[in-house]
This record gives C-alpha cells, sequence and structure tokens, in this order.
C-alpha cells in the first residue's frame, strides 16, 4: 500500500515540501544563533550546519516515496544537531518521517526502524543534554528524552492506525465484491436453470409422447416433434441472449438482446405448458401500468419453474396460475391436481431453491408443498415497490 497511488498524493506531496524547506530552514536559522544557559551555542563551521539542517528537514519531502531512508537521514541530523549544540527540539521532522514508515510498511519493518530512533534519539539527548555540553541534570535529560519519544511515538502509531484503518476499509470493501460476486453467479445460475429446465422439460415430455405413439398414431408423434423442434430454436434464442449478456462486449453477439420477458409472456408459458399435457387456468390481474420489471421477471420466472415442475412431476393434470397485484404486494399462486394425497414429494433440483431466492431478493416470502386434498402449491408474495437486496 502506498500513499502515492490515492487521488490527493499531488496536494500532500507539495505541502511535504513546503514542510521540508521550513524545518530545514529553521534548522539553519538555530545553527547561527546565539547560546543561552538552556541551549549553548553552535561553534561548528557555516557549511556544516547548513549539511546538518538539510539533513534534519529535506527528507521530509521524500518520506512519502522513501520512508525507511527519510526517517533514517532525519534522525541522524537530528541525532547531529542534538550533540553539535544547533538545537535540542523535540525531533519534529523524525516524528513526521515515522508517520509515512508506519502508514506504508508492515509492523514487522517500521517496528524496527521505530526501536532504532527511539534508541539514537534517546542516546543522543542523553549525551548532549548531560555530557557533551551540560545543560540538563541526568533527570532532565531523561525528561527531555522522554518528550522525544513521545513525539516519536505518537507519530508512529498516528501512522499505524491510519494503516489500520484502512486495511479494516479495504478488507471490507473486499467481502463486498466478493458478496457481489457471489449473488450475480447466483443470479445467472437462476437465469440459466429457468431457460434449460423450462424448455428440457417439455422436450423430454414431448419426446415421450412422440415414442409411445410413434407406431400407432403417427400424427400425434408428428404433433410432438413439431412442438420440440419450436421449443428447443425457442431455448436456443433464449440461451444466446443470455450468454450475449454474459460477454465482455455484447456486441459480438449477433442475437438482439430482445425485452426482459416478464407478466406479459405468462399467456406463452401456459400455452407451452398445455402443449406438455397440463391444462393451464390462467388469471392475471395487475394495475394497468404493471409492475416494477425487476418484480416482473421474478413473478415470470417463479410462474415458469412451477409450471416446469407441474409438467415433469403432474402432467397430465390441472393447474390453475393466478397471479394478483394491489398497490402494497404481488400474490402468486400456482396449484396443480397432479397426484393425489400428501405424499407426493416436492421437486428436486434448483427448482425451489431458486425460487425461494427470487422472492427473498425482493424482500418476499415463499412456500410450496404438497397440498392436502391432492396435488402441489406454490405460493409467493412479493412487496409492489420491492427494490433488489444487494447485502
Amino acid at each position: 500500500m502506498r500513499l502515492l497511488r490515492r487521488p490527493h498524493d499531488s496536494r500532500l506531496l507539495a505541502l511535504d515540501a513546503t514542510a521540508a524547506i521550513l524545518i530545514a530552514a529553521t534548522y539553519a536559522g538555530f545553527a547561527r544563533m546565539s547560546g543561552s544557559v538552556t541551549q549553548p551555542a553552535y561553534t561548528g563551521p557555516v557549511w556544516a550546519g547548513l549539511l546538518v539542517a538539510a539533513a534534519v528537514g529535506l527528507p521530509v519531502a521524500g518520506r512519502r516515496r522513501w520512508p525507511v531512508p527519510a526517517a533514517l537521514t532525519a534522525v541522524a541530523g537530528a541525532v547531529a544537531a542534538t550533540l553539535l549544540d544547533i538545537t535540542r527540539e523535540p525531533y519534529l521532522a523524525v516524528g513526521l518521517t515515522l508517520y509515512a514508515v508506519a502508514l506504508t510498511r508492515a509492523p514487522r519493518h517500521s517496528v524496527p526502524v521505530l526501536a532504532a530512533t527511539l534508541a539514537a534519539s534517546a542516546a543522543a539527548v542523553l549525551t548532549g543534554e548531560a555530557v557533551v555540553t551540560p545543560a540538563e541534570s541526568w533527570s532532565g535529560a531523561a525528561g527531555v528524552a522522554a518528550i522525544v519519544w513521545l513525539v516519536l511515538g505518537g507519530g508512529w502509531a498516528a501512522g499505524f492506525a491510519v494503516r489500520a484503518r484502512r486495511a479494516r476499509e479495504a478488507d471490507h470493501a473486499a467481502r463486498h465484491t466478493e458478496r457481489a460476486i457471489v449473488e450475480e453467479r447466483l443470479r445467472i445460475a437462476r437465469e440459466l436453470h429457468d431457460i434449460v429446465s423450462h424448455s428440457l422439460s417439455l422436450i423430454a415430455v414431448k419426446a415421450g409422447v412422440a415414442g409411445h405413439v410413434a407406431q400407432h398414431r403417427p400424427e400425434e408423434a408428428v404433433d410432438a416433434l413439431r412442438v420440440i423442434e419450436q421449443t428447443s430454436r425457442a431455448a436456443m434464442t433464449d440461451m444466446r441472449r443470455a450468454l450475449g449478456v454474459l460477454r465482455a462486449d455484447a456486441g459480438a453477439v449477433d442475437v438482439p438482446l430482445g425485452p426482459t420477458p416478464g407478466i406479459d409472456a405468462l399467456p406463452l408459458l401456459a400455452d407451452q405448458a398445455r402443449r406438455a399435457g397440463v391444462a393451464v387456468e390462467l388469471a392475471v390481474r395487475v394495475p394497468d401500468e404493471g409492475l416494477p420489471a425487476g418484480i416482473s421477471l421474478a413473478v415470470h420466472r417463479i410462474v415458469q419453474e412451477s409450471l416446469t415442475n407441474a409438467v415433469k412431476h403432474a402432467a397430465p393434470a390441472r393447474c390453475r396460475v393466478t397471479v394478483e397485484a394491489d398497490p402494497r404486494e404481488v400474490r402468486i399462486d400456482v396449484t396443480d391436481d397432479g397426484v393425489r394425497g400428501p405424499d407426493r414429494a416436492p421437486p428436486g433440483g434448483h427448482g425451489l431453491v431458486g425460487m425461494r431466492e427470487r422472492a427473498m431478493t425482493y424482500g418476499g416470502t415463499f412456500s410450496a408443498g404438497p397440498r392436502t386434498e391432492g396435488g402441489f402449491m406454490v405460493s409467493a408474495r412479493l412487496p409492489r415497490d420491492g427494490a433488489r437486496r444487494t447485502e
């Protein structure tokens, strides 16, 4: 993780450069100041004082690009300034570089740098204050060292805290992305399942009919083969459209995407089920303005999968499909009178799971199971204004 990749880096670099110049200029001024009781005067050559000032201040300008070299250079300059009596201020420049070290480097790398700067600064302050040019007692020198440690540790701790916060934010974003990917995979799986399962169920039923009556009633076999052909072509078109949507470049697929299926396509689903031997009674009562696209698609897929199950498990049978909508919710009820009694096992596979997931996606409810009077029922309730849930 590098700060230079953040969008406001140019401003931060400008601020660092300004701070570096000010700190270096301040240290250069310290090198030319006369001494006092608490701060002896620097008596070395001017060029050496300017070199120390540059070593302390200028690394701040490069702390984001080269944090560890900047910190080591700054602490070397600050130690020199302390021992040469240029100044004994609390190592502010070093604290700024340690902030960048803790922010951009893992603790296994930043902690040794912190330890080295703490040791060097304490040694320099104690030596300068109590040995080289005594201006404090040992206890006073220890107090100054403690202040220096507070500044250095505070800079490192601030960088570490910001790094930890950014790591949490990155982890949260990664989990959110992973959830979105999983949800998208489930959505794609549901769409493909609904397309393939519905069509193949009709094809399987009609193929069985054709094989059964081919010798004795060839005209019925011809009708069954015609349904198989029509269903197969429609399924291939739907599949190509679905795969076209999934392509990175949808324009590469020379197939019009067409409208998203909704409640307007329910009569077609009923006709297909009738061809497979299920007498479907369809009742749709929705407002003239229709339903939101997402809710309409969910209704279509729930009815489609319910009819597919009726074709596979109940044909020949009668099936009633009711779709009603009011300002509050949309109600979908599908019942058939297939196998009698409550012993009919629920359909296997992913159909019921997919219908339940669709209902829950929009904050609705779903139930399915055998009817006591015989057959099977599917019931779903979707909020009229249900927004797709992505969390």
